[in-house]
């Protein structure tokens, strides 16, 4: 009820306050920067991959890619078998969970039918390269899930990054730039807000010892980490400056290094002009849970090559880089991290 109240006064307000707070959005949360360029060897595009359907009513689609040295680097669709609505399918966040008593994967995934909010698990069926359908997560507190970290057969932390669920009051909310997005734990058991205090709620991803999360602040440019508890619940531990609009995280299994794709000029992703194209950036974090973690800019391109990147991987020397709107990007890593 607060936050309504807030909206109704913020709307009552709105002709003497909007310039101002649209400034300050400019400045803070869709932040400008002069953008250094900074390219990888041999990249090439693959323009089957893209977050999002082209087109308002396509279904969305799942892919796998095998990016190992002698691969052609060409997606695989996976076939989505019955018992599931793939015409109202319009995928966001993705976790996958291996079951350890008996290897079993499972693929959950964000799901926005009709622009509302659900989560579908999927069972992997490596044989015939398929998802089986198990079933589909609704709860009143999963109302705006960005994304998801699968942490059983049935149980998750997602990220809300809205605290309305769509229209309007979704618009007033981002111009009144208030804390207000949060993350859930979900199990068949409990369902809970875990953490709070976010101004976007975005990528979220857990360590390889499965000891702490990792929240993107979107908004606040920031990554948050914080401490899994026996009660599933979270404590803040500590938060690292990226200096970008950080989207999604990818963690190294083997390094712990986080990979985030990031939005370098907000104002212009917000826009989304063709005449003057959201640029794209990637950045690594090692060592996050020492004093002095190292942030670096890996990449980064003012959107002629690549529009809105949204999330990174490396794998085998080579590291994939998605976007929201438009191709996916695979580029040598290897003489750079030599």
């Amino acid at each position: 009820m607060g936050k309504l109240v807030v909206i109704a006064f913020f709307v009552a307000a709105l002709s003497a306050f909007l310039g101002e707070r649209i400034i300050n959005l400019r400045k803070r949360t869709l932040a400008s920067r002069k953008l250094v360029q900074t390219h990888l060897p041999n990249c090439h595009p693959i323009k089957s991959l893209g977050t999002y359907s082209t087109h308002e009513y396509d279904p969305g689609k799942m892919y796998t890619l095998d990016m190992s040295e002698d691969s052609r680097m060409k997606p695989v669709e996976l076939r989505m078998g019955r018992g599931f609505d793939l015409d109202s399918f319009n995928p966001h966040g993705i976790s996958v969970y291996t079951d350890e008593t008996d290897n079993s994967v499972y693929l959950f995934v964000v799901n926005h039918p009709q622009q509302k909010t659900q989560v579908e698990i999927f069972l992997f069926v490596e044989e015939d390269h398929s998802l089986v359908y198990v079933k589909t997560i609704k709860h009143e507190f999963l109302h705006s899930v960005n994304d998801i970290v699968a942490v059983g057969v049935e149980s998750f932390y997602a990220t809300n990054d809205h605290y309305f669920s769509g229209g309007t009051l979704n618009t007033l909310e981002v111009l009144l730039a208030q804390p207000w997005s949060n993350v859930v734990y979900y199990s068949p058991e409990e369902v809970k807000v875990v953490a709070e205090g976010f101004y976007m709620a975005n990528g979220i991803n857990i360590s390889p010892d499965k000891r702490h999360i990792y929240v993107a602040d979107l908004f606040d440019h920031n990554i948050h980490v914080l401490e899994r508890l026996e009660s599933n619940g979270l404590a803040p531990v500590k938060v690292v400056e990226v200096g970008s609009l950080v989207d999604n995280i990818y963690v190294d299994p083997e390094t712990g290094d986080l990979w985030i794709g990031c939005h370098p000029n907000g104002w212009k992703l917000f826009r989304n002009d063709p005449e003057d194209l959201p640029g794209s950036e990637v950045i690594q974090i090692k060592d996050i849970h020492s004093e002095k973690p190292v942030v670096t800019q890996v990449y980064a391109d003012d959107g002629s090559v690549l529009i809105g990147s949204s999330v990174a991987a490396p794998y085998g020397g080579k590291l994939l880089i998605g976007t929201i709107y438009q191709k996916a990007l695979v580029c040598d890593l290897a003489k750079v991290e030599q």
